[in-house]
């Protein structure tokens, strides 16, 4: 019997019927809309069918950002006896810290290599006679990053940050890639050193936390080294959507060897201590939604917190469980739901659906949102936005090694 999640976490049920998830058209009678309303209330509608995530398979990064097909940078969690740890998270800032280049955009190419190194797990791609077009088709509506989605799902509750998110629909699939916007590229290359610090924090929090072998110890002496990740491939369905995504992993929780992933996954997270009620709010209403569909989306159970003061010391640590998140905020007045979040998801694909119906790999969808505003779209075929390389073409039609539809040759994997 097919599993669904409920995001309450009290039980396993279905939701809203396939097809019914267009408010868009409701409420414009436009069945070809132009633009997508971000109003909470639209979707605040019975829980939609999201089928527990089924890990795929698996992929490494390693220091140079060269992928691996296997998990030698799976991390295990290793807790600390005390609860009120004393960590330094500005520890290794100046002296053993080495940042990946975050001006590199390395869009979907690792998800992309790791198809081309999997192809059984899309067993059309192995077909033999036919035509390449119908054969080597993955059967899968989605390929995108959890980061995406999570953006997605959090959509209808961000007052902040808008987003570019580039849609190329190819061979059947629909590819799904962030764009980065004017304002997110002006904030990243404006960093203060204290902003830097702190997202180092995060990074440093996972070392306290992580040990390299199961019966290992972690060893915040070494140094932190943002290119290397593991990350996590989870297939999954919302409602009519069937999605394949991927997402990094921080560790994994080996004390029961019968519970496989993404079910022994830990995301570890960093948060500024709670001194006022007003500081509390404004964690249960901004940052626990993102903690929440981060983790919620390829089923990942608990999320471990360290609470840090403000010279950077992690005084307390705490656990979330990813299923009962929503019982924290379900009291707040005009708090966060996880069914919005879901339902405003499971219309946006459809409104991809209904707006890219060019199969082809050198046009590009790019949909817009800014907060307050409706999500609009603009059609490009100039390669401006292309994000599908030749190689990943190519070797899908069957022409691994040779040069792809742009003239670039199959990457060493």
């Amino acid at each position: 019997m097919e599993k669904r999640l409920n995001a309450s976490g009290d039980s396993w049920r279905s939701g809203v019927k396939q097809g019914k998830l267009c408010p868009s058209r409701e409420n414009t009678g436009d069945t070809h809309a132009h633009s997508l309303p971000v109003i909470p209330a639209h979707y605040d509608l019975k829980f939609p069918n999201y089928r527990q995530p089924v890990e795929i398979g698996c992929f490494s990064l390693d220091s140079h950002r060269q992928l691996f097909n296997d998990d030698r940078q799976l991390r295990f969690c290793r807790m600390p006896p005390d609860k009120k740890p004393r960590f330094n998270l500005r520890d290794g800032f100046k002296d053993r810290f080495i940042k990946r280049d975050d001006s590199v955009k390395e869009k979907l190419d690792h998800i992309l290599k790791w198809i081309l190194l999997n192809r059984q797990k899309f067993p059309t791609l192995a077909g033999d006679g036919g035509s390449p077009a119908v054969t080597n088709q993955l059967h899968t509506d989605f390929i995108t990053w959890r980061g995406h989605l999570t953006k997605i799902l959090t959509t209808p509750y961000e007052n902040r940050e808008g987003w570019l998110m580039a849609v190329t629909l190819f061979n059947g699939t629909y590819y799904m890639s962030e764009v980065e916007t004017e304002e997110a590229r002006c904030q990243r290359e404006q960093r203060t050193e204290q902003q830097e610090e702190l997202m180092y924090g995060g990074y440093k929090f996972e070392q306290y936390l992580c040990a390299d072998e199961a019966e290992g110890s972690p060893d915040p002496s070494g140094v932190v080294n943002t290119n290397e990740a593991f990350c996590c491939v989870v297939r999954t369905r919302l409602d009519g959507h069937s999605l394949v995504f991927s997402g990094e992993v921080d560790c994994k929780d080996n004390s029961d060897p019968r519970v496989k992933p993404p079910q022994c996954y830990v995301e570890l997270k960093t948060s500024r201590e709670i001194y006022s009620p007003n500081q509390e709010k404004n964690f249960l209403r901004f940052k626990l939604i993102k903690w929440w569909a981060q983790s919620f989306l390829p089923g990942v159970p608990k999320i471990i917190a360290g609470f840090r003061d403000d010279s950077g010391t992690v005084v307390s640590l705490q656990t979330f469980e990813t299923m009962k998140i929503h019982h924290l905020v379900k009291n707040e007045r005009g708090c966060w739901k996880p069914a919005v979040c879901l339902n405003f998801c499971n219309a946006f694909l459809s409104f991809i659906k209904q707006v890219v119906t060019l199969d082809n790999h050198r046009v590009v969808t790019l949909f817009s949102w800014e907060p307050g505003k409706d999500i609009t779209y603009t059609l490009h075929s100039d390669g401006a936005f292309s994000f599908l390389p030749g190689w990943y073409v190519g070797s899908v039609f069957g022409h691994s090694g040779a040069l792809g539809t742009a003239g670039e040759k199959v990457p060493d994997i």
